[in-house]
């Protein structure tokens, strides 16, 4: 033994650190299965409720008229209790970073407010409203506990994780999206545990309840070679430019609204009668609400070739006026309404493209390369692994510093081991 080597100080130091790190994981365990419960079980009511507005919106197209008057009670809603200054998911962004207070009363908001913009019509997302509606929830879960701020910033992305799982079905690319989107370049590992189980919790929920993940099956994929990874390159870097332009139309979408109609009422209403005059002009509902039936049919190779372009202004003229929902699932239906016009028009494999530009536009508009892959895998499957990872590498290398979500911060750069830590356009 050498000299000076105490065994028993060596013992008792590993039994130490042993037993804080049992207690740190049991705590944990205890805490992200409650968020997995409670938050799962919100993100289920939204699910039906959102599933109920946008069958009644389907069975009753009228409603679209109402547009402009629903979003006057929005409007009204959040100035009833005094949330006029909510900024949505960057709230929630801006909670992690920095340690700002989340208040309990936005769950609740978004949640009406979504379910009132897809049932009237408004063309939005609903994951917007699943990542506040798990922020708050999970922030007040922590503040009740009386958690330290960091120990908050995680319950914040269980409660994150959890409320996507539920609404999407894919628990893999829940678990991680939470900690990858606050800070591009680096991820808080410390939240992996809590984040994957409350996921996974969530989704046993969304399981026991019946609600279907988010599915399509593809089939009779190419055999991937030097010509068909250069057909996807191409679309690829198309997808990046296409994911530029439409964070570009959401925030510059908003910013001419309030530059030009400085009260929100009378920006909402306006907005919504935009709403109204476009989908009477396209004779169509399928670019109002999230647009997933779109998406349905592109994999059965039906398609509108301008229906990419129609969506991103459509989701741009409806979120820049004050109504509220998500941009996700939107970039979903852009990518995949842009994927099959590129598949068709090359003549190769409409499927796969479909499937490749929901990834890439999705990677390009977060900066989620790890999601996005894991987004495709849950959705797609692991067959078309090549053309999803080349895809989702070229799209987030090739979009630039843009993004949905102003909050988020570029930690490393995406060209160089540089430290840049600036925010996103």
């Amino acid at each position: 033994m050498r000299e000076g080597f105490d065994f028993r100080e060596m013992f008792e130091y590993y039994i130490r650190h042993l037993a804080g790190s049992i207690f740190t994981f049991f705590r944990w365990l205890t805490f992200s299965v409650l968020s997995g419960v409670v938050i799962g079980s919100a993100g289920i009511l939204f699910h039906y409720c959102m599933t109920w507005a946008n069958d009644a919106r389907t069975a009753n197209p009228v409603l679209i008229l109402l547009l402009p008057v629903a979003g006057l009670v929005i409007v009204g809603a959040y100035h009833l209790l005094h949330d006029e200054k909510d900024t949505g998911t960057n709230l929630v962004l801006a909670a992690i970073h920095s340690g700002e207070n989340i208040p309990l009363k936005m769950a609740p908001l978004i949640f009406v407010s979504t379910v009132m913009t897809h049932l009237f019509g408004g063309s939005a997302g609903r994951e917007g409203a699943a990542l506040q509606l798990g922020g708050s929830i999970g922030n007040s879960l922590g503040r009740l506990f009386r958690f330290d701020e960091k120990d908050q910033h995680v319950m914040i992305m269980c409660g994150m994780s959890a409320a996507f799982s539920a609404l999407f079905g894919t628990p893999m690319a829940a678990a991680i999206f939470s900690m990858e989107v606050v800070s591009v370049g680096i991820m808080h590992y410390a939240a992996l545990v809590p984040c994957v189980v409350s996921s996974l919790v969530a989704k046993g929920i969304a399981d026991y309840c019946k609600v279907l993940p988010e599915q399509f099956l593809l089939s009779g994929l190419p055999e991937f070679s030097v010509a068909s990874a250069v057909q996807i390159s191409v679309l690829a870097i198309l997808c990046a430019g296409i994911s530029i332009i439409f964070c570009i139309m959401l925030h510059h979408g908003e910013k001419l609204y309030k530059k030009y109609l400085a009260d929100p009422y009378l920006r909402i209403f306006t907005g919504g009668t935009f709403i109204v005059i476009l989908t009477l002009v396209v004779k169509s509902q399928d670019y109002n609400g999230a647009g997933m039936p779109v998406i349905e049919r592109c994999f059965e190779n039906e398609y509108v070739p301008w229906a990419f372009l129609l969506k991103m202004i459509f989701t741009a003229v409806t979120l820049g006026c004050g109504y509220k929902g998500g941009e996700i699932v939107p970039s979903f239906v852009v990518g995949g309404t842009f994927g099959c016009l590129f598949g068709n028009l090359t003549g190769f494999a409409p499927g796969l493209c479909t499937a490749a530009g929901m990834g890439a536009v999705f990677c390009g508009v977060t900066n989620c390369p790890i999601t996005s892959l894991l987004i495709c895998f849950e959705m797609f499957g692991f067959a078309g692994m090549p053309y999803f990872l080349l895809s989702i590498a070229l799209s987030y290398m090739l979009s630039g510093y843009y993004g949905l979500y102003r909050s988020q911060k570029i930690v490393y750069s995406k060209y160089k081991t540089e430290f840049i830590n600036r925010r996103t356009h």
